[in-house]
C-alpha cells in the first residue's frame, strides 16, 4: 500500500508544479511592474497599468473557457504538456521585449496556460487520487501555487539587490520562469492519463492498469466498477453540451460553484499579490522594505496553505471556510482603518529629501524645476484625506513628475501606524491560505458530475477568472479615485458576504468519493 500511495503522491507532485509556474508568473510582476512602469511610461493610477498586470488573468478567461473541454476531448495530460509550453513562452517573451503591445501580448498567453493549468491540474489529481487522500492531495496544487508567489517575491529581491539597472532588474524578475517551465514539460511526460478519462473513453485495460498503481487490484476493480455505474447512469440522462448545465437538476451546484468562485476573488487577493510591494510602500516603507514584507506574505501564504493541507480532510471543507471568511473580514478592515488614520504633510526638510532624490534621479531632466517650485505651496497644509492630498500635489509639479516621482513623495510626506498594514495583511493572506485557496479549487474538483466536470469547472473557472481580472485591473484606478482606505473596506464588506454564503449554501463534502457526492447534490 505504501508504494501505491508514493506512486499517487509523486504524480501529483509533478502535476501540481503547474501551480507552482501559475503562482510564479502571477505574482513576480509585483517586483517588475515599478521598474516597467517607466520603461513603458504607464501613468500611476492608468487602467493601462492595471492592465499589463492584470493581462495573464484575460488570458486565463479564454485558459478556463476551453481547458475543460480541450481535457474532456485530448485528455488532462496533452493539455498539461501545452500550459508549460505557453509558460515558457510568457516568461522568455516578456523579459526579452520593449514593445508593451508584445509584452501584453505574451502576457495572456501565458494566461491561456495559467487557466488551463489552474482547472486541469486539480481535476487531473482528483481523479487519480484515492478519496481517503484526495482533499490532501488536491490541495498539494495550491501549495504549489503559494510557493510560486513565494518564490516570486523572495527572486524579486534578490534580483532587486543584484541587479542595478532599472532597464534590466525586472528583465531577469520575468525571465527566471523559464527554467521551472521546461522541467515541467519534462517531468510531464512521465505521468499516466487519468483513469476516469480513459474509462470514459472505452479505454479501460489502460484504466485499470493505472487503478492498480493507485490502490491494488481489489481497489482498481471496486473502482472500477463505481466508475462505469455512474457514466452508465448520466449516459441514460443527458448527452454532454453546455445547456445541459443550465437546468434545475443542476441548480444546487450552480449556486456552490459561481458563487465560490466569485467570493474568491472580490475579496481581493489578487490585487494584494500583485501589487503588494506598491501597497507596502504606499504605508510610506522605502522600496527595499516594501519587497521584503511582500516575501512576508509569500511566506505566511505557504505555510497556512501546509496547516490547511493538514485540516482539509480533517476539520473538513466548511468549517475552514468559515474560519477563513471571519478571518479575511477582520484583517481588510484592520488595514482599512489603518490607512483612515493616514495623515499626510510636507515640511521644508522632507521637501529637501525629494529633491535631492529627484536630483539623483535619470529622470530628473523631466522638470525638475516644477517639483522645487510646485511643492513650497504645500508646506505646512495637514492632510487627513490621501486622494486630495495626490490630487494637490499633481496640480502643483505636473502630471509627468508626479507619475514619476509619486512614491518618493509619498514616502517623504505620510504618517501613519504601518505595522498595522503588514499585521492586518498577514492576518488577511493566513485566513485566505487556510480556506478560499485551497479549498475553493477542492470543492469545484468534487462537486461536478463526472460526465459534465470538463465542462462546467471551465465554466466557473472562466467566471472566477472573470471576477480576477476585474479586481486586478482596477485596482490601481481604485486606489487613485476612492483611496487605499476605501479600497481596503470594501473588500472586508465582501469578506462579511463570504461568510453569509459559505453557511447558507456550502456542503461537507470530506470522506465521501465523487460518485457519492454527485448522488447527494443531484437528484
Amino acid at each position: 500500500m505504501k508504494k501505491n500511495v508514493f506512486f499517487t503522491v509523486f504524480i501529483s507532485l509533478i502535476v501540481a508544479l503547474g501551480g507552482f509556474l501559475l503562482g510564479f508568473d502571477s505574482a513576480v510582476i509585483s517586483g517588475a511592474a515599478p521598474f516597467y512602469r517607466s520603461i513603458f511610461r504607464l501613468e500611476v493610477g492608468s487602467g493601462m497599468l492595471g492592465f499589463s498586470v492584470s493581462s495573464i488573468i484575460a488570458g486565463a478567461i479564454l485558459g478556463n473557457f476551453i481547458g475543460g473541454p480541450l481535457s474532456d476531448k485530448l485528455g488532462r495530460k496533452l493539455v498539461l504538456l501545452f500550459t508549460a509550453i505557453l509558460f515558457s513562452f510568457c516568461a522568455l517573451g516578456t523579459s526579452l521585449t520593449s514593445n508593451l503591445f508584445f509584452f501584453i501580448l505574451a502576457r495572456i498567453i501565458g494566461g491561456v496556460g495559467v487557466g488551463m493549468a489552474i482547472l486541469v491540474a486539480p481535476v487531473y489529481i482528483a481523479e487519480i487520487s484515492p478519496k481517503k487522500y484526495r482533499g490532501t492531495l488536491v490541495s498539494i496544487n495550491q501549495l504549489n501555487i503559494v510557493l510560486g508567489i513565494s518564490a516570486a517575491y523572495f527572486s524579486n529581491y534578490f534580483i532587486l539587490n543584484k541587479v542595478s539597472s532599472p532597464d534590466l532588474n525586472w528583465r531577469w524578475m520575468l525571465g527566471v520562469g523559464a527554467i521551472p517551465a521546461i522541467l515541467y514539460f519534462l517531468l510531464l511526460l512521465l505521468i499516466p492519463q487519468s483513469p476516469r478519462w480513459l474509462i470514459m473513453k472505452k479505454r479501460d485495460e489502460e484504466a485499470l492498469k493505472v487503478l492498480i498503481k493507485v490502490g491494488g487490484e481489489e481497489y482498481a476493480e471496486s473502482l472500477h466498477k463505481e466508475i462505469h455505474a455512474t457514466l452508465d447512469k448520466s449516459n441514460k440522462k443527458e448527452r454532454v453540451s453546455i445547456s445541459k448545465v443550465f437546468t434545475n437538476r443542476y441548480y444546487l451546484i450552480l449556486i456552490i460553484g459561481f458563487g465560490i468562485a466569485f467570493f474568491q476573488q472580490i475579496t481581493g487577493i489578487n490585487a494584494i499579490f500583485y501589487y503588494a510591494p506598491m501597497i507596502f510602500g504606499m504605508a510610506g516603507g522605502g522600496r527595499d522594505s516594501a519587497f521584503m514584507q511582500a516575501a512576508i506574505l509569500g511566506l505566511t501564504n505557504v505555510a497556512f496553505t501546509v496547516i490547511a493541507m493538514f485540516l482539509i480532510d480533517k476539520l473538513g471543507r466548511k468549517p475552514l471556510l468559515i474560519i477563513g471568511a471571519i478571518g479575511i473580514t477582520i484583517s481588510l478592515s484592520i488595514a482599512g482603518f489603518a490607512f483612515k488614520k493616514a495623515s499626510f504633510i510636507l515640511s521644508d526638510e522632507s521637501i529637501s529629501k525629494i529633491i535631492e532624490t529627484v536630483k539623483e534621479s535619470e529622470d530628473s531632466r523631466k522638470d525638475l524645476d516644477a517639483v522645487q517650485k510646485g511643492l513650497p505651496f504645500l508646506v505646512g497644509k495637514h492632510y487627513k484625506n490621501e486622494v486630495k492630498f495626490f490630487n494637490d500635489v499633481e496640480k502643483q509639479i505636473g502630471s509627468v513628475n508626479y507619475n514619476l516621482f509619486r512614491d518618493t513623495i509619498l514616502e517623504n510626506s505620510i504618517s501613519m501606524k504601518a505595522v498595522l498594514v503588514l499585521i492586518g495583511l498577514i492576518m488577511y493572506v493566513a485566513s485566505f491560505a487556510i480556506s478560499l485557496g485551497p479549498v475553493m479549487w477542492t470543492l469545484l474538483s468534487e462537486i461536478f458530475p463526472n460526465k459534465l466536470r470538463g465542462i462546467m469547472i471551465s465554466l466557473v473557472g472562466t467566471w472566477n477568472s472573470v471576477v480576477s481580472f476585474s479586481v486586478a485591473t482596477l485596482f490601481p484606478v481604485e486606489l487613485e479615485v476612492y483611496g487605499t482606505s476605501t479600497t481596503f473596506l470594501v473588500f472586508a464588506l465582501f469578506g462579511l458576504l463570504t461568510l453569509l454564503f459559505v453557511l447558507k449554501y456550502v456542503p461537507e463534502t470530506k470522506g465521501k468519493s465523487l460518485e457519492e457526492i454527485e448522488e447527494t447534490l443531484i437528484k
